[in-house]
């Protein structure tokens, strides 16, 4: 019977994926083989193997994840839920291009700021840009073998808005704020000391000029690192078909303060933590999430779940949060305020 069956080398042949491929979606459960020789280990598939073979190929060329892949594979009996699959990926997709394009611009200013204006200044409400610093702050990190992450990223451009980034790479905060832009585009990452004390009731003036910031009456030097990529976090669709629970900040605070906790130590520093345990089986630093939904500010929220191995979701008006699952007690979150 294994003779009338095609091997691994036929399949790859046919389908354009290659042995290694193969053997890899045969590990996570999307291409199994029909038959495999318990001794040599040699597989055999099925004929009606050569066309989910030739799909799974075709996703794989357009960047679809691995879970999407499967999704697509187990459901193509099924086209409504086949076409609503490739549809969320295609917007992924258009994101990351966006993405492409706005940084591509960034990089085109860079290298053409010093045939230009070389000094830009940012004006902005004192009340609103101290609360986006207040937004940001808590999401700033410490460890010094990750001196980029020990500032907040400042981003100013054509949009007319200033906008603030932190990380510790555990948890991700943005805030944007209107302001008067009056120079080339920049983005720096700004020492948290002079962010410090830059309330006012007023205007805040910050003025980059090369290696130079100056926020208020404070002046000092940019970190001179590279900062992650973060809009890739931020500009990611929703997924369909998830569970919503919907209320101001206080009130989902009180339905995560009353759901069970599980206290797990976290792999990256070996310090406790609870995880809180949500609909669905999704599992999250609880910490993490309460300070999510505080910096989410006032107004209605939409906590979305979408699973145990999907980010949680933190939408309103004027925010978009992101906390990653820990399913195995290792709390790691992401967290947007815009």
């Amino acid at each position: 019977m294994e003779s009338e069956l095609p091997r691994i080398g036929d399949l790859a042949r046919a389908s354009g994926l290659t042995v290694s491929a193969l053997r890899f979606y045969d590990r996570h459960g999307v291409l199994v083989p029909t038959l495999v020789d318990p001794l040599t280990g040699y597989r055999w598939y099925g004929r009606d193997q050569v066309r989910p073979a030739r799909l799974v190929a075709g996703l794989r060329r357009v960047g679809m994840p691995l879970a999407g892949i499967a999704a697509v594979v187990a459901s193509a009996g099924d086209p409504v839920v086949a076409r609503d699959l490739l549809a969320a990926h295609l917007g992924r997709l258009e994101h990351g291009l966006a993405d492409a394009r706005r940084e591509l611009s960034r990089i085109e200013s860079l290298i053409c700021e010093e045939s230009t204006m070389s000094v830009t200044r940012v004006t902005v409400p004192g009340p609103e840009f101290a609360a986006a610093v207040r937004a940001v702050k808590f999401a700033a990190g410490s460890d010094p073998e990750f001196p980029s992450l020990t500032g907040v990223l400042a981003e100013a451009g054509d949009d007319g808005l200033l906008r603030l980034v932190a990380t510790d790479r555990y948890r991700l905060a943005v805030a944007e704020v209107p302001a008067d832009i009056a120079g080339p585009p920049v983005s720096a990452i700004v020492p948290p000391r002079l962010l410090a004390g830059s309330a006012s009731d007023g205007q805040v003036a910050l003025t980059f000029d090369g290696d130079r910031i100056t926020v208020g009456a404070r002046t000092g030097s940019r970190l001179d690192h590279d900062f992650p990529d973060y809009r890739r976090l931020v500009g990611a669709p929703a997924e369909s078909g998830e569970t919503t629970l919907t209320g101001t900040a206080d009130e989902l605070r009180a339905a995560v303060a009353a759901r069970p906790a599980r206290a797990v130590v976290r792999e990256y520093d070996g310090a406790d933590c609870q995880l809180a345990e949500l609909d669905g089986g999704v599992q999250v630093n609880r910490e993490f999430l309460l300070e999510a939904l505080a910096a989410a500010g006032d107004g209605q929220l939409i906590l979305a779940l979408d699973g145990p191995i999907r980010p949680l979701a933190i939408r309103s008006d004027r925010s978009f949060s992101l906390l990653m699952p820990s399913p195995q007690g290792t709390a790691t979150g992401t967290s947007t305020q815009r």
